[in-house]
């Protein structure tokens, strides 16, 4: 038997049209700036990943910009709090310049805020 994974499916918007799946805006000038952006789904991890891996490796400071994420799934989740823990590892700065009602909300409600890095019952906003 071969198992062959279905491709993934786009988020849908509220209003029944697609959403854009979130693609991290890579600063051109700094690689430590990363805007998160949607829905920040399995899909959009192996992306994400790949940015905090640069920002560990590039920049002196990763900062986490979720002021526009509408949603956030439990791989981001888990990419963001390896990240927070490989900076504090490593004494790399690593800190939210801003967050979404939303995000906030689910961070808090699954009890990651301390773990992830942002303060409880705060929403962070630019």
């Amino acid at each position: 038997m071969t198992l062959t994974p279905n491709p993934p499916d786009l988020a849908l918007a509220t209003d029944g049209t697609e959403a854009a799946a979130v693609v991290p805006s890579m600063a051109a000038t700094d690689p430590g700036t990363i805007v998160l952006t949607g829905h920040a789904t399995t899909v959009t991890a192996e992306a994400i990943r790949a940015e905090l891996m640069l920002a560990a490796d590039c920049a002196s400071a990763t900062a986490i910009d979720a002021s526009e994420l509408l949603s956030v799934g439990q791989a981001v989740l888990q990419l963001l709090i390896a990240a927070r823990e490989d900076a504090l590892q490593n004494d790399h700065l690593f800190h939210f310049t801003g967050a979404s009602a939303a995000f906030s909300e689910r961070v808090v409600g699954c009890q990651l805020a301390e773990a992830i890095g942002l303060e409880a019952g705060k929403e962070v906003s630019l």
